[in-house]
């Protein structure tokens, strides 16, 4: 359970923070993980469920894009990679008001800033696995990458990426 042990002592220095339920569920599925590799996939996995979720509603097509997504970051077999998003999904529905910022805050200690950006175009590749980024969703990537002290010019470089998906420039006939 080194995991655990590692969740415990915090990512705040000397102060001690308390583990949050949802990335020590997760990763306790990716025991054979090196524990910050485990911690970095469980963050990784519950924040782009945190988006799939924004409208309360996870399709199909979101839930088969963070599995390739996790697969692909990740470099977890398949099998594991839908256990992963399984339990990422379930987590969020449970705790996901009162978990949101603090799974942010510990995927933002163990990420460097290009792997911030990388979370960020997969947050948008799962909203627009449907073809049509929501306003709601959007609003959410928005909102993580706040919480992960993205500058804005880098978000909106990423956001424009997508820009042919996003439901707030479309025209109401084309929705």
């Amino acid at each position: 359970m080194s995991i655990l042990q590692l969740l415990k002592k915090g990512l705040a220095g000397d102060h001690p923070s308390r583990e949050t339920e949802t990335i020590r569920k997760i990763s306790e599925s990716l025991d054979l993980l090196e524990p910050e590799k485990a911690k970095y996939v469980a963050a990784f996995a519950y924040l782009l469920c945190r988006v799939a979720r924004a409208d309360l509603n996870i399709s199909l097509l979101e839930s088969r894009m963070m599995e390739r997504i996790v697969v692909e970051i990740g470099g977890l077999p398949e099998d594991q990679a839908v256990l992963v998003v399984q339990i990422a999904k379930t987590q969020n529905r449970i705790f996901g008001g009162t978990e949101n910022f603090l799974v942010a805050r510990e995927f933002g200690a163990l990420a460097s800033h290009e792997q911030k950006l990388a979370l960020v175009h997969c947050l948008y590749s799962v909203a627009a696995a449907d073809e049509l980024i929501s306003t709601l969703e959007d609003n959410e990537i928005s909102q993580i990458a706040d919480e992960l002290r993205i500058e804005h010019g880098d978000f909106i470089k990423v956001r424009s990426a997508y820009r042919d998906s996003l439901a707030v420039l479309k025209r109401p006939q084309e929705i």
